[in-house]
Parts: structure tokens; sequence; C-alpha cells
């Protein structure tokens, strides 16, 4: 897959070791730990491991003791839930800089949901309990990633409004610049869903998603062959995405 743009790096970087500087850049712009000082990032991720799961491996089971919460590093998660039908139901799909399973930590320590890798992962496992006993050792930091949860709420909540006053051609572009590098010109960009799990990810239906790309297309923005999207004037998508600031 192509994968988005390396975030800025902070003045001093936290150490977290296992990773990458450019995995270690990602994980300290997250909303959840943006606000945070190296240190105290260093202190509260002790413990974590780096994790590879296959495509098509469960990484955790619904009603599973929830003993870590996950930060994808490369690739993308799905999380399912079995209904009281015993059919399954996709919750979400979560990619590169996004975290998942951390209010299961901290509500009713079982997972609620089953978790898939759709293709190879790499993960960041934050274990729980040593999690929680830092933020009761340190009153600060406790105060610290409760705004950060509140700041990660907050930017959940602009994320579903987006999904509602955006239209599905302006979420499939967004959704397209984020897996490109490029600033402007012409790119191709691998899909790394399929695309009824893209639809799932953009809050559309799977006849929604094919009128996005044909807008795009006749628009003269970018068209989709098969799990390539040929991207003919990036600065103009990311424009239409929304994503050029």
């Amino acid at each position: 897959m192509v994968c988005p743009p390396p975030p800025k790096s902070p003045s001093t970087a936290p150490t977290l070791p296992g990773l990458s500087a450019a995995e270690t850049r990602l994980v300290a712009r997250m909303p959840l730990f943006a606000a945070l000082p190296p240190p105290a990032l260093t202190a509260l991720l002790e413990g974590a491991t780096v994790r590879q799961v296959a495509k098509g491996a469960t990484l955790f089971l619904q009603d599973d003791p929830a003993d870590a919460f996950f930060v994808v590093l490369e690739g993308w998660v799905l999380l399912h839930r079995i209904g009281e039908d015993g059919q399954e139901i996709v919750i979400a799909v979560f990619g590169p800089g996004e975290s998942f399973a951390e209010a299961a930590i901290f509500g009713s320590r079982n997972y609620p949901v089953g978790a898939q890798a759709v293709e190879d992962v790499r993960l960041l496992a934050v274990p729980a309990a040593r999690f929680v006993a830092r933020l009761r050792e340190t009153p600060d930091l406790a105060l610290g990633i409760m705004a950060a949860m509140s700041r990660h709420l907050r930017y959940m909540v602009q994320q579903v409004e987006q999904l509602h006053s955006r239209s599905s051609a302006e979420r499939l572009a967004a959704f397209i610049c984020r897996l490109s590098r490029a600033e402007s010109g012409a790119d191709v960009v691998c899909l790394p869903l399929d695309k009824g799990l893209i639809a799932g990810r953009l809050g559309m239906r799977a006849e929604t998603l094919s009128r996005g790309f044909a807008k795009l297309k006749r628009e003269g923005m970018a068209t989709v062959h098969g799990a390539e999207v040929h991207v003919h004037d990036m600065a103009r998508l990311r424009a239409f995405g929304g994503t050029d600031d």
C-alpha cells in the first residue's frame, strides 16, 4: 500500500523501543498522546511491544479479557461484533496512526468486539495493567491522559460529523489522499481494503462508493482500476476532499 505522509517531528522525540523514528512520530502525533510531553509518553508506554499479525489472523475475540489496547503502525484492522442473530456486524476499520480498544481497558475489562487483520499488520500493543498503574502512580499524568482522551473523543465526533456533512465523493477523495505521499501531480494509489470494507469505513453503501468513484472519474480527478486508483491531479483531489491544509 502507499503510506500517508509522515507527520512532522516534535522538537524532542519520545523514546519508544522497537519503533522506527517515523513510527515514533506517528504515535506521538496521535490525538490520544499529542499533548503529552515526550518523557511522559515514554513512561506511559513502558512495556508496550510491537506485534506482527498476518493477514486474516484474529487479534482478539469478542468478550476476551481486555489485557491491552493497540495502535496501528502499518496495515488495517477490522473490528466486528456478532449480533444476537449470529450475524457478523462490521463496527469499524482502523489504519495507521489510529488506536483501538483503549476504552475497554477502563470499562468492562472485556473486548466488546472482535478484531481481525485485514492485511499484514504491525501494531503497538500497550498492556492494560501497566498503563493503568502508571496513571494511578502519577496524578498529573492521569489528568493529562484524561484531557487527551477528551480531545480524542471530540476528534471522533468531528469524524462522525464529517461523514454526514461531506458528500460520498468528498469522503472518498479524502480517503484516497490519506494513502498518498504526493501533494500535487499524478500518482497511483493502492487501495489497502476491498471496496466493501472501504464503503463501511466511509459510512456508505457499496453502490454509493461506486457512484463516488464515478464522480471522481467524471470530474477528471481519479480513475479506479481494480485495486489501484490513478490520480490525475493530486492537488485538485486534496482540495476537493478537504485535505489540502
